[in-house]
């Protein structure tokens, strides 16, 4: 059998290792466009930022090792331009020679492009994009051949990684974001944090303003914005987004909906004896049900594996799993991750649900050195399934969102996240793990023993409602909402007829500093017949909602959000 695999980095490599391993006879030939194969595109930006100094450490294989090691026809600089599904062959150009290989099988995982979005001057010979080992190459040189300024469109994943690099190496960085806030998918909440992370290290952040020129001129360029604005800078990174790279296929016959290709649970396309893994695939999202391409290295990698599985075990083959989208990026001291759906994808889908914000410690909290996670979790509102969660942080973040992605894909709702015995000692976590809270406070949430309301929701609440905050007197002279009651937790059982007198019968809305306080009061009011509901995440959620607009809103000092 002749396995011929279109694109040699994650997934097409990982379905030639395995096929490989699979069947000793077969004839593997990967067919690669670029210099190199099995290279670690997820470090480039610490290659860029001089964290990874070598180049060489982001070559995980060579053909000649793939060659020794897996006896893989690994063929770089082959660019297939043509695919004749009937006569079951591929057009390939290498240094100008155009020929056709056949194939028994064909595996594609030609990956993404980068987005090129309708603005003038993408031809400057300062813009760089981030995908290749030569992308990388070519912005650290110009970082050690003298330039001073950088401007990067997108503060996506990449972008952002791509700001936080050159940032550490000294360059004066803007990060130029369409969306309102950075990292899109996040919620504001916690882009908020990130938002301010990214000051704290140097970059200057441009939310909800996209490029609309690049005027290239003698020794730098300049970057106009559609506020007006104009950034002078000596490189340019391109990182807006990333479309399947799949003209070449679907010119061929390959069903694609909107320019990515449509694979059935093992991989399969359209044409016969055909298959595709990766960016350029569509994926069928595990929550939600939306159809898109997810470029994550991780489920490429694993869809390759179970395609060459199909190939040649397809009476044992398991079936792709449905992405539950979890992702990790670091910025600054700071560690954002999140993992399934966020609130626009589920108001997309339709589906009705709860959210809660927690910012527990990510060790026990009389252990030195403790630091507060920020956890946004929604929870289906039926049954309490958990649809997604996010956190950022800085230490613990990245094993609670793995934990909690796990519980994404066995279907768990979250009460279930009480019961888990995670590994418990001071240096580490608290013997109620930040993801056990999670499923206390669901689980009082799902019940109704816990009412809550949100900061996205302030100006309606602020009409309608009368506002408790039972934070400690100096905690409350360190900003407040105007005109609202302050009663220490402690003091609000002998307090009550302040309040029944202050509220005039309006519900009852409290808030403390991080929301296990005004739970704890929220109880109390409830059992003495008011109606209440308890800030969703506290002063710390509110303030990072607020965002820029905090010190206009709230009276007396505001401090900073994390």
């Amino acid at each position: 059998m002749r396995i011929v695999v279109v694109g040699g980095v994650a997934g097409g490599m990982s379905a030639a290792a395995r096929a490989r391993r699979l069947d000793e006879t077969a004839e593997i030939i990967v067919l690669e466009r670029g210099a190199h194969v099995s290279f670690a595109n997820c470090g480039l930006p610490y290659y860029v930022g001089g964290e990874i100094a070598d180049r060489d450490a982001l070559l995980v294989q060579t053909p000649a090792s793939l060659k020794a090691a897996l006896d893989l026809d690994v063929r770089t600089g082959h660019d297939v331009i043509g695919l004749d599904a009937s006569a079951r062959t591929v057009t390939v150009v290498s240094d100008g020679v155009e020929s056709r290989i056949s194939y028994d099988a064909l595996i594609l995982a030609p990956g993404a492009e980068a987005a090129r979005p309708p603005i003038s001057g993408l031809d400057s010979p300062r813009l760089q994009t981030l995908r290749t080992i030569e992308d990388a190459i070519a912005l650290r040189d110009r970082v050690e051949t003298g330039a001073r300024r950088a401007v990067v469109l997108g503060a996506g994943f990449i972008g952002i990684e791509a700001a936080e690099a050159l940032a550490h190496q000294g360059l004066h960085t803007t990060i130029v974001e369409f969306a309102p806030h950075v990292l899109p998918p996040f919620e504001d909440e916690l882009a908020a944090l990130v938002t301010d992370e990214l000051r704290r290290i140097g970059v200057d952040v441009r939310p909800g303003v996209a490029a609309t020129m690049i005027e290239s001129g003698d020794d730098h360029d300049v970057v106009e914005l559609g506020d007006g604005s104009r950034l002078e800078a000596d490189l340019v990174v391109l990182s807006v987004g990333v479309r399947p790279d799949t003209a070449v296929f679907e010119a061929a016959g390959v069903a694609c909906e909107r320019g990515a290709m449509v694979v059935d649970d093992h991989g399969r396309t359209s044409l016969p004896d055909v298959y595709a893994v990766g960016d350029a695939t569509v994926s069928t999202d595990a929550t939600t049900g939306a159809r898109r391409p997810v470029a994550l290295a991780g489920p490429a990698n694993r869809a390759g594996r179970l395609v060459a599985d199909a190939i040649l075990r397809p009476d044992t083959a398991r079936p792709i799993p449905q992405p539950v989208g979890t992702a990790i990026v670091r910025v600054g001291g700071t560690t954002a991750a999140l993992t399934g759906a966020n609130r626009a994808a589920l108001d997309s889908a339709g589906i009705l649900f709860h959210t809660l914000h927690l910012h527990p410690g990510h060790h026990a909290g009389y252990f030195p050195g403790a630091e507060q996670i920020h956890l946004v979790i929604h929870v289906q509102a039926a049954d309490g399934l958990i649809l997604g969660a996010q956190a950022v942080g800085a230490e613990g973040v990245d094993k609670r969102i793995d934990v909690l992605a796990t519980a994404i894909r066995a279907r768990w709702t979250v009460d279930e996240l009480i019961d888990l015995d995670l590994a418990y000692a001071p240096p580490y976590g608290s013997a109620k793990d930040p993801v056990n809270m999670v499923g206390m406070v669901g689980e009082n949430l799902m019940n109704g023993t816990l009412s809550l309301w949100y900061a996205q929701d302030l100006d309606a609440v602020t009409e309608s409602a009368f506002i408790l905050d039972v934070r400690r007197p100096d905690e409350f002279a360190s900003g407040h909402l105007p005109d609202v009651l302050n009663i220490p937790h402690t003091e609000l059982r002998a307090r009550l007829g302040e309040v029944r007198d202050a509220s005039q019968g309006r519900p009852v809305r409290v808030l403390c500093q991080s929301g296990v306080r005004s739970a704890i009061a929220h109880r109390v009011l409830v059992q003495a017949g008011f109606d209440s509901a308890s800030l969703s995440g506290g002063m710390l959620t509110l303030r990072a909602v607020l965002g820029d607009r905090a010190a206009a809103v709230l009276e007396g000092g505001v401090p900073a959000r994390v």
